[in-house]
């Protein structure tokens, strides 16, 4: 097991990676730190992993106590790269105050439109869309969100609430952001995703598929509990400050307002999306 100094080309590697989407994008991998990130990543995603001497103890202490023997997942069970830093070298290509010693380089998973519509779990461009072995979609679309913590926290409460997956428009901050996908505590793992290059025409698929789509809008024609959401169905979900716009707007089959007491003017993104999702599911499982 190799152990890396600062100088390194791989810890140059890493800096970069974690300062720059386009350095993610080009080398096709995203980065997550933390012990829980690494037990929860699927195996075939993980390309490598960098640990501190005492991180890497800690795991194969967990993994020697657990009487299942499937305790924490040690990078020798999978045969992949690892590398040791040690924690000067660590807090360098750490994204986090307080690093936990442990950081995964994964490659990126990709979902197809056809697969998001119908419902599918799995992903890769080798899926194919089967409405049977599928789920009834319930969808969010995200229009040009900026806040890293609300797009993770979107994804993670997207899974709690039985989302089965999430559209972004182009202008949306990149998902593979570090404080993203620490937002979404594993979320990422689970949660299919798709990035629109052309939203408008992405709803209208959408909408040829049957789902119906509502935008959340401080002007809507009616509260959000009076609409049934057990059908497909898409919540349109806009920006932080200036919400969806005009043309996004229009492409919806309705528009739905959250009621508000006192001088509020708006909810946070996360929470428009955690109050939608969990009424689509409150209606799903009656």
């Amino acid at each position: 097991m190799e152990t890396l100094s600062a100088g390194n080309k791989k810890i140059k590697n890493l800096q970069a990676y974690q300062r720059s989407a386009k350095d993610r994008r080009e080398a096709g991998i995203f980065i997550a730190e933390g012990i829980k990130m690494f037990r929860e990543a699927p195996a075939d995603w993980i390309k490598e992993v960098y640990m501190t001497p005492d991180a890497l103890d800690k795991i194969s202490g967990a993994r020697e106590n657990s009487s299942a023997g499937e305790g924490a997942k040690s990078i020798t069970d999978t045969g992949l790269p690892m590398y040791l830093v040690e924690s000067e070298v660590f807090k360098r290509i750490s994204d986090t105050r307080t690093p936990q010693g442990v950081l995964t380089v994964l490659k990126r998973p990709e979902y197809t439109l056809d697969g998001i519509i119908s419902g599918i779990s799995g992903h890769g461009k080798d899926v194919t869309a089967d409405r049977s072995s599928g789920r009834i979609p319930l969808l969010l679309i995200l229009e040009n969100l900026q806040d890293p913590g609300n797009l993770g926290t979107i994804l993670r409460v997207g899974e709690a609430a039985g989302v089965t997956g999430v559209i972004m428009s182009r202008g949306c901050v990149d998902i593979f952001n570090p404080k993203v996908i620490r937002s979404t505590m594993g979320s990422i793992y689970r949660m299919p995703f798709y990035i629109a290059s052309d939203l408008a025409k992405t709803i209208c698929e959408l909408k040829k598929n049957g789902i119906t789509t509502y935008a959340a809008h401080l002007k809507g024609a009616n509260i959000y509990t009076d609409n049934d959401y057990r059908g497909a169905t898409a919540f349109l979900i806009g920006n932080e400050g200036n919400g969806l716009t005009d043309e996004i707007t229009a492409l919806a089959d309705r528009r739905v307002f959250i009621p508000m007491e006192g001088s509020v003017e708006s909810l946070n993104a996360g929470i428009s999306a955690a109050i939608l999702s969990y009424e689509a599911h409150r209606q799903r499982k009656i």
